[in-house]
């Protein structure tokens, strides 16, 4: 009986362990990942620890996760999509409560060429990122964070095939911007 107590104690530090290592390993990827797609650092800090919770509890109650890293990117996927759009429905609120936001201010003074055209490549390759369709933007976030073509797939719950073809068709958009 003591054996038994002391095997699952063994077990239990053993899991802890894991979970740990795990955390570590993945907390600046995820956290990078998370902040591309949540504009409040706050938020993205909340989402972050709410994978990790998610990940431990799934790890208490012995769910099988195949692949840790897609499983923690999923869910911090799933949880951001999640945040944005209560913010969307905020900021709704918000804009029928005012019926206008106020006019952003633009800095009026002019910079120099080399500025200016880095600043229009810049706003070309945002509107390019933001024109691909989600599942490609996707793609692209995680392929950037490191994560490999088999584990995006994973991740994203669709074909290898898919992934090539999102970041083949993606890149070669954003490339079109860069080279005219």
């Amino acid at each position: 009986m003591a054996l038994e107590h002391d095997q699952i104690e063994q077990d239990q530090i053993e899991q802890a362990q894991r979970i740990s290592d795990v955390v570590t390993r993945e907390q600046s990827r995820l956290r990078n990942f998370i902040r591309r797609r949540v504009p409040d650092p706050r938020d993205a800090e909340d989402i972050l620890q709410d994978v990790f919770y998610e990940f431990v509890e799934a790890n208490r109650l012995l769910m099988p996760i195949e692949h840790v890293t897609a499983w923690l990117f999923r869910v911090a996927r799933n949880l951001a999509l999640k945040q944005r759009t209560a913010n969307q429905l905020r900021l709704r609120r918000i804009v029928e409560f005012n019926e206008t936001l106020p006019e952003q201010h633009v800095d009026r003074n002019p910079n120099p060429e080399e500025r200016l055209q880095s600043r229009q490549r810049q706003t070309r390759l945002l509107a390019v990122m933001r024109a691909l369709p989600e599942q490609d933007r996707c793609c692209l976030y995680l392929r950037a964070e490191g994560l490999r073509y088999r584990e995006i797939a994973a991740t994203l719950g669709i074909s290898l095939g898919a992934v090539s073809i999102a970041l083949t068709r993606s890149l070669a958009r954003m490339g079109r911007v860069v080279e005219g």
